[in-house]
């Protein structure tokens, strides 16, 4: 029984550090600001040397509105830092006119499958915003935050 409880937690524990992003979700299709299909692999490759904060949140999202001008504000303070937005909107309508209403300055795409896709299976995505950092290299070094004053989160950024 103890060795059963040692191997959950050690599952439990390596899926909470994920470094890198599955296949599938490299692969899956998203839609940029110009109505452009784009893989999630080739969004990160424009982005390759750079430091990348990903911020996953929809415009119906009372606590990813709450957060956005804190999010701004960390754009603000860290400009070498690329701010990537997908959105977890239903209609792309409501996501552009959420990307004008709320200031979302950045790079912006949207997630067509919405949460069941590979994406954000992949992530085990249960809550948004949901903040994530890839390091330089392309790894990620922050795999789950939640909140913009997250420590784990401002300490990545300022790496």
């Amino acid at each position: 029984m103890k060795s059963i409880i040692i191997f959950l937690l050690f599952i439990t524990f390596a899926q909470a550090q994920q470094k890198s992003f599955s296949e599938a979700a490299l692969n899956e299709k998203f839609l940029s600001e110009n109505n452009v299909e784009i893989s999630f692999s080739e969004i990160l490759q424009q982005y390759k040397g750079k430091t990348v904060f990903i911020d996953i949140w929809a415009s119906w999202c009372k606590d990813c509105i709450v957060g956005m001008p804190k999010v701004q504000k960390l754009r603000e303070e860290n400009p070498e830092v690329v701010f990537l937005f997908l959105s977890l909107d239903k209609e792309i309508e409501s996501w552009k006119h959420g990307i004008e209403k709320y200031g979302v300055v950045g790079e912006n795409y949207f997630i067509p499958a919405g949460w069941k896709g590979d994406f954000c299976s992949s992530i085990d995505l249960d809550w948004i915003p949901r903040y994530m950092v890839v390091n330089a290299e392309g790894k990620i070094s922050l795999y789950k935050a939640i909140e913009t004053n997250d420590e784990n989160l401002l300490k990545e950024l300022n790496n």
